[in-house]
């Protein structure tokens, strides 16, 4: 029969041990338990009177009876029948590691423990584990995977295996202490207690899961903000050195224009001056040659010759009119110089004055992107606003005066 069926292993598993059912019996709600881990649970809850289904969490005033179910029963026997020959443990899968995992020794034969049983407390390989299936009183043993850490589930003051947990001074206890300190208090059987906790770590996890998604998605949006301020600072920089070009480029324009009307102005200038001099060199030269002429005439012996010719000479001692000179400037081109001062000094104030500007407009932008807390006065002052308080829904104990800005505490 138990060939011909296709059994799940997962529907014969008792809710509080989470193992295969072991002495199956049916609680009054109709769910089905392990005999010694449904009576554990109800000796737990003794002292409060009040009994509750592991599973539907339903309530009886009194204890409720459980049954065998031998139907039941003969169905997992049939299962542990179709489990038992597959007894070797599982192949290690691709990227197992036998250095990473917990080796435990056979507590007989030093081979490698694959299961650790809970009633008798030593560790079993493969060969010495199958009586555990074959022999049915210890078919109902509580087999756990094999570890080296079983004495943590003795209790160190009465050597008794601890099956019960007490929830008032949360910790694990044997039979004997819920009878003896922890008399009295709210004990439930360990594997009941597992349900609870296994429950809340299952919350747990959610939140944990809940919180990396939102950590994940703020990071996310982080990074988002992180590349736009990346893209526009390098925008910035840019827009900056073209700014910074084309200022240039205005004022190499203007110094090239300066320079081109001043050197006209020179030429113009030096020219004109070049042509005053050269005529006064003649002159002077024209001047040199009469004042020789004049020099040998006065010499002459023969007064007849003298004074015949003497009207003739008396012309040419005659200096003709200078040209006009106009009057030497004090300083050439001071006007340029003192217009290029004054240039220089308003165009630093223009300049630092809009580029202070522009600072500002950069510390606000990234204060604005990082959202960063106010902490100052002055960054508090950024959210200054005129607030106006209504009396009409004022409480009756608060009085508001100074044009409905101040409010007093009237008692």
């Amino acid at each position: 029969m138990a060939q011909g069926i296709h059994l799940d292993r997962a529907n014969f598993c008792c809710s509080i041990c989470l193992d295969l059912l072991k002495d199956p019996v049916t609680f009054s709600c109709g769910h089905n338990y392990c005999m010694v881990c449904i009576t554990d649970h109800l000796d737990a809850q003794d002292d409060r009177m009040i009994y509750t289904c592991p599973q539907c969490r339903q309530k009886f005033m009194q204890r409720p009876a459980v049954v065998k179910n031998n139907m039941l029963a003969f169905v997992v026997g049939e299962l542990m029948k179709i489990e038992t020959p597959a007894i070797p443990p599982p192949p290690p899968s691709p990227d197992f590691d036998e250095d990473q995992t917990e080796h435990v020794a056979c507590d007989f034969c030093q081979e490698k423990a694959i299961k650790s049983c809970l009633q008798c407390m030593v560790s079993y390989c493969v060969e010495h584990l199958r009586p555990h299936f074959e022999v049915a009183p210890l078919q109902k043993h509580k087999l756990v995977e094999a570890s080296a850490q079983l004495q943590e589930n003795i209790c160190p003051r009465h050597q008794e295996v601890m099956k019960l947990f007490c929830r008032t001074d949360q910790q694990c206890i044997c039979y004997l202490c819920s009878k003896d300190t922890h008399k009295g208090h709210n004990k439930v059987s360990t594997a009941a207690e597992r349900v609870e906790r296994q429950r809340e770590l299952q919350a747990t996890q959610q939140h944990i899961r809940k919180t990396i998604q939102d950590k994940e998605r703020d990071a996310k949006w982080f990074q988002q903000e992180e590349d736009t301020i990346n893209r526009c600072a390098e925008a910035a920089l840019r827009n900056n050195e073209n700014t910074y070009n084309d200022l240039m480029r205005i004022i190499e324009k203007s110094v090239a224009e300066v320079k081109e009307k001043v050197t006209s102005r020179r030429e113009t200038e030096v020219r004109w001056y070049i042509k005053v001099r050269e005529k006064l060199e003649r002159d002077v030269a024209e001047l040199n040659r009469k004042d020789e002429e004049l020099k040998k005439f006065s010499h002459t012996e023969d007064h007849t010759g003298f004074l015949i010719k003497y009207p003739t000479l008396a012309s040419l001692s005659e200096s003709t009119e200078p040209p006009p000179v106009k009057a030497r400037r004090v300083g050439y081109f001071e006007k340029v110089s003192m217009a290029l001062s004054e240039a220089k000094v308003n165009l630093r104030a223009i300049v630092g004055e809009e580029y202070a500007k522009v600072s500002m407009t950069v510390t606000g932008v990234i204060t604005s992107n990082t959202k960063e807390e106010p902490f100052t006065r002055a960054d508090f002052l950024h959210y200054v606003c005129q607030v106006t308080l209504d009396p009409n829904t004022a409480n009756a104990h608060l009085k508001i005066s100074g044009n409905d800005k101040m409010v007093t505490l009237c008692l």
